[in-house]
């Protein structure tokens, strides 16, 4: 059974580059019609980025058809049917009408179709199995319209099938729930997500990766985290200890900040609490090298910061760059409660306050003081910006020279010169 209904707040589908396509590929005994996410976030009166186009039509006949209008056609999948026309630098995925012939697990057999049905049918959630023809008409074969109106994420057909094709559907109910349901998740999903969780060793890191960073910046990312935590989902992902609550309390920092959803920040705040944990987030999630850099900086001695008088902090932002001090202060403040005060808003925005001075000394200056070229002199330099930061970073010529004579009369008596 369908249900339709008209969609009067997307332009796009009779103009721009997106009508072009539909109605390149219309007609003529074919149709054409945009699917997914683009129609839901459009009835959810959220931003379309993505605009993804089913038909009727077979790759060939897409290739066709744009060559004759002088499209460029690539094609990017089209053993499984899909292919990418580029108009105006926009690119549109078009993937012809596919039902199952025989399933198991992501290597199902696939023919091309002509039925909407069956081709909603083997999409993931009824929010996602949506289509919109030119005209505006929403077609629903799968009550993806009552779930949208309700905000509800649930499986098309029998949860744990579903689950079965493609375990990363696991993280995918969660992450989609995440970012648009709300309330508490539809129960029976939720169930077959338990029930089938060992699946998750089968996929890859890099899949797994790409999901639970779109679910670190969802806005229901700390209820789903949680969720997932509490069925022990969670903890195989990430392969040790989750801190559901310092994430809560990280996501209440950015707003407290105003500063948009970082996912390191909060994969930080949910996983890492020392040096050996980030080294290990960053081997089952396939992070990026600066990824990984990030949540280690995070993880080096965050607890250091907590409590500190601006002093102290001058020194940290001083060593740490504004963007790693931030990151490692938030985590301090996160694990300490997310509390909001004043010492430590007045610590995060030091660096919108308070630029560091460039260390005024150099090679040259010890080297007239005769510091030998070498290990030695790099020893001496490090002593010095030492004592100029515990000095308040001075830069008058005089306390800056008494600075370098102090440390070159101590390495002097250390080393008998």
């Amino acid at each position: 059974m369908t249900e339709a209904r008209v969609l009067a707040n997307a332009p796009w589908l009779q103009s721009g580059p997106a009508g072009r396509v539909l109605a390149l590929l219309d007609g003529d005994g074919e149709e054409a019609r945009v699917i997914g996410g683009a129609v839901r976030n459009a009835l959810l009166d959220l931003p379309v980025a993505d605009v993804d186009i089913a038909t009727t039509a077979r790759p060939e006949e897409v290739i066709r058809r744009a060559e004759a209008a002088g499209v460029k056609s690539v094609p990017t999948g089209i053993e499984h049917g899909t292919v990418t026309l580029v108009l105006d630098k926009h690119p549109f995925e078009v993937t012809t009408l596919r039902e199952d012939t025989e399933t198991f697990g992501r290597k199902a057999k696939v023919a091309f179709g002509r039925d909407w049905m069956r081709d909603a049918e083997r999409r993931d959630f009824t929010i996602n199995g949506l289509s919109v023809d030119a005209a505006g008409v929403v077609h629903d074969y799968v009550g993806g319209l009552a779930d949208i109106a309700e905000r509800r994420v649930r499986f098309i057909g029998n949860p744990a099938e579903r689950i079965a094709e493609d375990y990363l559907r696991i993280l995918r109910f969660f992450r989609i729930h995440a970012a648009y349901g709300v309330g508490e998740p539809d129960r029976a999903g939720y169930l077959a997500c338990i029930g089938g969780r060992a699946g998750l060793a089968n996929l890859s890191a890099e899949r797994i990766r790409i999901e639970m960073l779109k679910l670190m910046v969802a806005p229901g990312a700390s209820a789903s985290i949680a969720g997932m935590a509490e069925c022990g989902i969670l903890q195989q992902i990430v392969g040790g200890v989750a801190y559901a609550g310092p994430l809560a309390a990280m996501i209440g920092v950015e707003r407290i900040l105003e500063l948009p959803a970082d996912a390191m920040r909060r994969l930080g705040a949910l996983a890492v609490a020392v040096t050996e944990d980030a080294a290990r987030v960053a081997s089952r999630l396939r992070l990026s090298n600066a990824e990984a850099r990030a949540l280690d900086s995070m993880a080096d001695g965050w607890w250091r910061l907590a409590g500190m008088d601006e002093a102290s902090a001058k020194r940290f932002l001083y060593r740490l760059g504004a963007e790693a001090y931030r990151d490692r202060l938030l985590l301090a403040w996160a694990r300490a409660g997310g509390a909001d005060t004043g010492d430590w808003r007045q610590m995060a925005g030091l660096p919108q306050r308070w630029t560091a001075p460039k260390f005024p000394l150099k090679a040259a200056d010890f080297i007239a003081r005769g510091i030998a070229e070498g290990p030695a002199l790099g020893h001496v330099l490090g002593i010095a910006e030492d004592a100029w930061l515990a000095a308040g970073f001075p830069l008058a010529p005089d306390a800056v020279a008494a600075i370098a004579d102090q440390v070159v009369a101590r390495f002097a008596h250390d080393h008998r010169l």
